[in-house]
């Protein structure tokens, strides 16, 4: 691939350090502090899918409708055509059998047009905690099989360069989360597995062309050789991040509130793993004083 760039990143690399640290550690207590906003899929609870035919209704009459009737936590989004909505709700001791129709009654009542419940969906505190569980399983052996991965491919510190960037893009962006309130649901674990696989690639063709220019150049310094490889790949890098947040753009703006989650998700994912596969991945190997001899043992072997 041929330079046609020549940025200095290497100057940036202490204040963008700093920078991420201190937004690492403002994550890490907002996470531990304030927490996440779970959704239904892990805390437990009710989901309602609600048509109503009438252009006159608003969300802030179906949010009325049903917050009289003391369910808990209600949240009421409007998706899809006009007139649907979907309506989720904490209640401990819900029947769904035999409460489901005196919620109908008053929320036909206090709407005074025809409600349809077009679906109900019922998730139970065993289910919702399996769920949760079975996310963070989901996540941690991602994390790990892509750990094994880099530490067979290349040498330990571009293992530990790439598993620290990853943590970095996740801890961040459910740190955006938690000091937005926003919901998290397994969307967002999607979301956050599908970050994992992106900023890992991204830094992959990066830590392959510093690797290259370590056997090529093997005189000049890792800072210099890190320099150069950004720059090599840098148009690859803006092609592919572009081209993904015009998707996830169109998603978000276009797909609806049920999809506003996921894509906001991976659009934060997108911006920070293309910051921290250049800012965060990169220095490790300077830190850690990579040199062509790093990598001359396993090139003896081969």
């Amino acid at each position: 691939m041929k330079k046609i760039y020549n940025f200095n990143f290497v100057s940036k690399f202490k204040i963008t350090n700093l920078a991420s640290i201190f937004l690492t550690l403002i994550s890490l207590i907002l996470i531990s502090f304030k927490g996440l906003n779970y959704g239904i899929d892990f805390k437990g609870g009710t989901l309602i899918e609600l048509r109503v035919e009438s252009d006159k209704i608003t969300i802030s009459d179906i949010r009325s409708a049903f917050s009289n009737m003391n369910l808990g936590d209600l949240n009421v989004k409007e998706f899809g055509k006009k007139g649907d909505y979907l309506i989720k709700f904490e209640k401990k001791e819900f029947n769904k059998n035999s409460n489901i129709k005196t919620i109908k009654e008053n929320v036909v009542s206090k709407l005074g047009v025809d409600a349809n419940f077009r679906r109900i969906e019922n998730v139970g505190p065993k289910v919702s905690a399996e769920l949760l569980n079975s996310g963070l399983l989901a996540i941690s052996l991602a994390l790990g099989a892509m750990l094994f991965y880099i530490w067979v491919r290349f040498e330990w510190q571009f293992s530990l360069g790439s598993i620290t960037a990853i943590f970095h893009d996740v801890l961040i962006t459910l740190g955006i989360f938690s000091l937005l309130s926003l919901e998290v649901n397994l969307s967002i674990v999607a979301a956050v597995l599908t970050i994992v696989g992106y900023s890992m690639n991204d830094t992959v063709v990066i830590y392959d062309r510093i690797r290259e220019n370590l056997s090529k150049y093997s005189s000049s310094s890792i800072e210099d050789i890190s320099n150069t490889s950004i720059n090599e790949t840098l148009s690859r890098t803006i092609i592919t991040s572009v081209t993904t947040l015009l998707a996830l753009g169109s998603i978000f703006v276009l797909g609806g509130e049920i999809l506003k989650g996921f894509s906001l998700a991976m659009i934060i994912g997108v911006l920070i793993g293309t910051y921290s596969s250049i800012f965060v991945a990169s220095p490790i190997l300077k830190y850690l004083k990579v040199s062509y001899k790093s990598i001359a043992k396993d090139e003896e072997k081969n």
